[in-house]
């Protein structure tokens, strides 16, 4: 058995389809399922934040709503859960070295907004060492559905951990995997070798999981609008990031698919 599924819980609404992702993601891996909560990083109003003692009486009721959630939706599952006195950015980043995933919600969006990510959210993006879901407060489904989608960018081995995250994510769910590189020129024989790169790159996975139906897709455009196009019908989208980027821990692709994507998405290290 691996490292358990990580879900970072803030006590708000967002957290809910967090909990439900991550049950459903520890179930069909065969996973334990470890809550988190900081009591220092519950969102209160500034005007009516509470002393420490009603923080923690609040963060186990947090905690404890979550666990029987769990327990009503996946009851095989094995729980545990943990209240932390550290901002919730340190203790998840740190928490992530051993988990196998991370799954954070996120405030819902409307046309206009696109899925609008909190500071904690984008600080443990940059940070983590294993591949992190972000589920929108308003997702209603408990995992990818019938298709994944993943961004191929580049061959070798610093795609390899995205490529190896998605196709272990389509295995366990039993859904078919959408393999999408943009080109961003409609000249013919350019386009066909980044069709031959894309079945390089795809080839030794289709080998390694047999059992996932896999469709290549080459799209002329920009990175981002190919991929938001492709993810249209899809249940998670997974992308890949640089590790220890510096100044800016996400790159602009990966904060633009965050913000419009209108499924939940998985950020990977590439490299990891």
């Amino acid at each position: 058995m691996g490292g358990p599924v990580l879900v970072g819980l803030d006590g708000t609404g967002n957290s809910v389809p967090a909990v439900r992702w991550g049950a459903e993601e520890a179930a069909v891996r065969n996973l334990p399922l470890h809550l988190l909560h900081s009591w220092v990083s519950q969102p209160w109003p500034m005007s009516c934040a509470p002393g420490e003692a009603d923080r923690r009486r609040y963060g186990a009721e947090v905690l404890g709503r979550a666990e029987a959630l769990v327990g009503d939706l996946r009851p095989g599952v094995a729980v545990t859960a943990q209240q932390v006195g550290e901002e919730a950015a340190d203790a998840l980043a740190e928490c992530s070295g051993t988990a196998t995933l991370l799954v954070l919600g996120s405030r819902g969006h409307d046309r206009i907004s696109g899925f609008l990510l909190g500071s904690v959210s984008l600080r443990v993006l940059g940070r983590a060492a294993c591949p992190v879901v972000t589920v929108r407060e308003e997702e209603s489904s408990v995992g990818p559905g019938p298709e994944v989608v993943v961004g191929v960018r580049e061959t070798g081995t610093e795609g390899e951990a995205v490529l190896d995250y998605a196709f272990t994510t389509a295995s366990a769910h039993r859904a078919d995997l959408r393999a999408v590189r943009a080109w961003a020129s409609d000249e013919t024989a350019g386009a066909a070798g980044a069709r031959e790169s894309l079945s390089a790159s795809v080839a030794p996975w289709r080998e390694k999981f047999p059992d996932v139906r896999v469709v290549e897709q080459v799209a002329v455009g920009r990175a981002v609008p190919v991929l938001l196009a492709a993810c249209s019908r899809a249940g998670l989208l997974v992308i890949g990031r640089r590790p220890q980027r510096t100044p800016l821990p996400l790159g602009p692709s990966v904060l633009a698919v965050l913000h419009h994507s209108r499924c939940p998405v998985a950020v990977v290290p590439r490299g990891a």
